[in-house]
């Protein structure tokens, strides 16, 4: 019945292949069923499912969900996602407003909504986020956006379009080191996701901005800590760090090089934090959108307390 959630207990439980830290307490069943209904009977979909996301029991357990716009077929194959790839099919006009009403029926103080890449569209789905975001606002004007964009090609025009919208936050992933993009996400650019970063922070500074790296694919530490500094450079704000679990043993997927233990994770935390992130959130099973609200606000007190600082020695 809940074809997306026993896939991840499999993988999940798989002892020769996870270690001990991945162990979660099993879900409730009748509250993944719910909100399976809810996004079927809507035609959404969400990246908990296609990304086949190991803490989909824990979010939807307590209602929450990325919500994935421009349909679940992605036209790029990069090597580390779940997500189907090929010619996607055309896009539901109807779609913003289902995930508005999904979002005020949830009654969600943030939400999250990415989507997959649609090279195939003029504006690879700006616009589509934009009326999202609009959908949103209409119906729950309370709410907090964040929004994970696929890079646009970097095609200023679409940047503009997103940020105009005014989401309270913007993430897009650089997923890796540099010395590994190439093999992780082939259709991708490090430096273009770099200046994707840096394009829309410069068009409006007031966005907090946000990525995020998985680990456990061969990079060094020396190539995680410059990742964090090149992201800085870019003025991203939070940044997320999580294990790369590879979703099958087919050729297109990656095979994990090394499971990385907490500890480790909470060194970069550490480490984000003194280089200058306003919110670091790290350890095996952080992925992007998880508990993304908490970033939010941790941003905002942050960004409140440096307001402070620089206004009192002003006076001073």
């Amino acid at each position: 019945m809940f074809v997306s959630w026993l896939l991840v207990i499999k993988i999940m439980i798989t002892v020769k292949r996870l270690p001990e830290w991945f162990r979660q307490d099993l879900p409730d069943m009748q509250k993944i069923g719910e909100m399976k209904s809810l996004f079927r009977t809507s035609r959404l979909h969400t990246v908990c499912e296609s990304a086949h996301c190991p803490n989909m029991g824990k979010c939807w357990g307590e209602g929450i969900a990325t919500f994935m716009i421009l349909g679940d077929t992605c036209t790029r194959a990069c090597r580390f996602c779940a997500v189907p790839a090929g010619k996607p099919l055309i896009v539901d006009p109807e779609e913003p407003r289902n995930v508005a009403l999904a979002v005020k029926e949830l009654n969600l103080s943030f939400v999250v909504v990415t989507s997959v890449a649609r090279d195939d569209l003029e504006d690879q789905g700006a616009e589509h986020f934009a009326k999202t975001i609009a959908a949103i606002r209409s119906l729950t004007p309370q709410t907090k956006i964040e929004i994970l964009i696929p890079d646009f090609s970097n095609r200023w025009e679409s940047l503009k379009t997103v940020v105009a919208a005014k989401p309270e936050v913007i993430s897009h992933n650089i997923e890796t080191v540099r010395r590994l993009s190439a093999k992780v996400r082939p259709q991708a650019d490090y430096d273009r996701s770099l200046k994707v970063l840096e394009n829309f922070k410069g068009m409006d500074a007031s966005i907090f901005s946000k990525s995020s790296l998985m680990l456990g694919l061969g990079e060094t530490r020396e190539e995680i800590i410059q990742v964090m500094q090149d992201l800085l450079a870019a003025e991203c704000d939070i940044l997320t760090i999580g294990q790369y679990l590879a979703p099958t043993e087919m050729r297109r997927h990656l095979p994990e090089e090394r499971f990385v233990p907490p500890e480790e994770f909470d060194e970069y935390r550490r480490i984000g934090m003194e280089l200058g992130f306003k919110h670091v959130m790290a350890g095996p099973l952080v992925r992007s959108s998880f508990l993304a609200e908490q970033g939010y606000k941790d941003c905002l007190e942050r960004t409140s307390a440096i307001s402070s600082q620089s206004s009192a020695k002003s006076l001073g």
